[in-house]
């Protein structure tokens, strides 16, 4: 459930600490006193756009953090796990955004900076949110598929079935490609065979473009090395006043003062190492001076190597690994074109055999739909009842396809027949506004045990419907309540009063601004709510607010 809503500087809100009870909770105040608040600040939660006109007027920005505690975290875990994140902490999530004038915005997931499409992820196991419209989402197939399979039960199937329907149109992809290869024509082929071959020819080797710039270098500045060579060598070693010269005269005179005090020994140690260093210094320089070979005809190699290198770079990739990557590759093509009838022939056999497997599966999977398709409809149909419909039919109906598609091998549309003798309609072509609200409330109870989606929130879906169909909606979510923790954000008295626990979105103007506030209200105060939402004489609407409460007790 959802146990802390904390928003600050949203809209109309400053700052609203909101603690939240399990069951049916009732949200509601008068038009434009801020309950669409709520709802706008768990659209952020979820990870949908945000809008900087959001922020309070005069604040720099906005924030809102929701506290989840989990009964079952594995599917988060797998989430966060994805993301790089520890899991959750006995089933507790926190998850907090920033909305900033600046445009600089944050969120994070357990105090862990996480990306907007973390939070969508992790939305889609958190919040099922419905608005006014969003009862529309009932008219996609694709949405009445997925219910359907929820009902059924069938999500590792339809996992194993779509992996292996992805396998089969990769392959179908595949050999697609390489049969319109067939008619590539001469010119194709003949620009294929002269990539590979100015590669191939060029015998590149990986790391070799440091090795050949290190030898290019040396080669280039052979003369310059020499007289560098040359001119330590000489410091060190060559004719009077040589530093080695000078550094055996102190050696001779460090030996004499030895002599006569043994203790001055310990102080010239360092002496002697160095001498030792700087000797087989001069004889390393010497060394390498003499192995330094400046061969014209070597630096010309080197840098026809280099150009070489740096033509076929320009053309086929940013580096040495790039270009034999794309050598690969481009032999790989042309092996496949010269080879292309063997190659067909396997990638034929391999579709149909991907194929087959897809059809098997398939078919389990439509088993499955074709039993609990009525099942589903018999459910829908018996919550329908109790919204008001009493004698209206409802039916999944489902329509083969003439190939096997990413969900399965047929189509489901809900249809839908309201009034008694009329014939079902498929039904966004049947059902009003207000009726769609019903028949997503019916739907949503009937995969109740099935949906694991913790928190449902209904945002005026019971508009458009009278008194007694109110009550019903309130009594339908109610009941809902039992499994999943429920927001209603309602006009009706006969939604609230249902509530486990009841709200009043209130808004006062103070210095010139104005502030909404949400508070729960027991009691009196809750009867005083319902009678204001009853309308019609004070003492009258009272008694009637306190049988709704003792009607719903």
């Amino acid at each position: 459930m959802l146990s802390v809503l904390k928003i600050r500087n949203l809209a109309l809100v400053e700052d609203v600490t909101w603690e939240l009870a399990a069951g049916l909770v009732g949200v509601t105040g008068e038009t434009g006193a801020g309950k669409s608040i709520i709802v706008g600040a768990l659209k952020l939660i979820l990870g949908e756009r945000a809008d900087r006109s959001l922020i309070r007027t005069g604040q720099d920005a906005c924030t809102v953090e929701a506290s989840f505690h989990l009964k079952d975290a594995k599917a988060v875990d797998a989430v966060l796990e994805e993301a790089g994140l520890e899991p959750c902490q006995d089933g507790e999530l926190i998850v907090k955004r920033t909305i900033s004038a600046s445009g600089a915005n944050k969120q994070f997931v357990n105090c862990s900076p996480v990306t907007i499409q973390v939070l969508k992820s992790l939305g889609e196991f958190l919040v099922d949110l419905h608005g006014p419209h969003d009862h529309q989402s009932l008219n996609s197939r694709e949405r009445q598929m997925d219910m359907l399979d929820k009902f059924a039960g069938i999500e590792e199937q339809l996992a194993k079935y779509e992996a292996a329907w992805k396998e089969w149109r990769a392959t179908a992809t595949e050999l697609d490609e390489l049969e319109n290869s067939e008619r590539a024509s001469s010119q194709q082929i003949d620009m294929l065979k002269f990539q590979a071959n100015e590669i191939a020819s060029a015998d590149l080797k990986a790391g070799e473009e440091e090795e050949i710039e290190s030898k290019h270098r040396i080669a280039a500045n052979g003369a310059r090395l020499a007289e560098l060579c040359g001119a330590i060598t000489s410091r060190l070693s060559d004719g009077e006043g040589s530093v080695i010269d000078g550094l055996r005269e102190i050696s001779r005179s460090i030996h004499e003062l030895e002599k006569i005090d043994p203790g001055t020994a310990k102080m010239f140690e360092g002496f002697k190492s160095a001498q030792i260093e700087l000797t087989e210094l001069e004889s390393s320089v010497a060394d390498y001076a003499e192995e330094l070979e400046i061969d014209p005809a070597e630096l010309v190699r080197l840098e026809s190597r280099i150009d070489t290198i740096q033509k076929l770079k320009r053309k086929y990739g940013r580096t040495i690994g790039e270009i034999l990557e794309f050598l690969a590759e481009t032999e790989r093509k042309l092996s496949r074109i010269e080879n292309r009838g063997e190659e067909i022939a396997k990638l034929q056999k391999l579709v149909k055999e991907r194929e087959a497997e897809v059809l098997k599966l398939g078919k389990q999977i439509s088993k499955k739909r074709a039993d609990a398709a009525p099942k589903l409809a018999k459910e829908v149909a018996s919550h329908l009842a109790d919204l008001g419909f009493k004698q209206s039919v409802f039916a999944a109906q489902l329509t083969n396809l003439s190939e096997p598609a990413k969900s399965g091998l047929e189509e489901v549309d809900f249809h839908f027949a309201p009034n008694p003798g009329e014939p079902s309609k498929p039904l966004r072509m049947t059902a009003s506004s207000g009726e769609m609200s019903r028949v997503l409330l019916a739907v949503k109870s009937a995969l109740a045990k099935q949906d694991a989606v913790p928190l449902l929130v209904f945002d005026e879906i019971d508009a458009n419907v009278g008194g007694n169909i109110a009550e019903a909606v309130g009594r339908k979510m109610a009941a809902l309540g039992a499994t999943h923790q429920v927001i209603a954000i309602t006009h009706f008295p006969q939604v609230a009063s249902l509530a486990k626990s009841h709200f009043v979105v209130t808004k006062e103007i103070k210095g010139g601004h104005t502030k909404s506030q949400i508070a729960e209200v027991a009691g009196d105060e809750r009867v005083e709510e319902l009678a204001r939402m009853l309308g019609g004489s004070a003492a009258s609407a009272r008694e009637h607010a306190k049988s709704l409460l003792k009607g719903a007790a």
